[in-house]
């Protein structure tokens, strides 16, 4: 994928203010109809871009994905064993 910031032609510190302004000047120029792919890639730079999460996911992660795809893929399979408060008494009085 395109850098979201040229693709809406944004400043790497945008506030949500200028990047929902620059979507609509980049909708009203690129109209869905006219133009679908250009206008599914500026509907996508947005979505990476829209509130100040985003960002700061695009930054961290880039193109690697969603968070909660990263979170899934390091989790541990197998749970931690879980000790019961008798179980644990019983090792600290040792």
């Amino acid at each position: 994928m395109a850098d979201p910031y040229a693709v809406l032609g944004l400043p790497p510190d945008p506030s949500d203010a200028d990047v929902r302004a620059a979507y609509l000047a980049q909708v009203r120029e690129f109209p869905p109809e006219q133009q679908p792919e250009r206008a599914a890639a500026v509907r996508a730079a947005y979505d990476r871009l829209k509130t100040l999460d985003a960002r700061a996911r695009h930054r961290l992660f880039g193109d690697a994905g969603d968070l909660d795809a990263i979170i899934q893929e390091v989790r541990c399979p197998t749970p931690r064993r879980r000790y019961t408060l008798d179980q644990l008494l019983a090792a600290t009085a040792k």
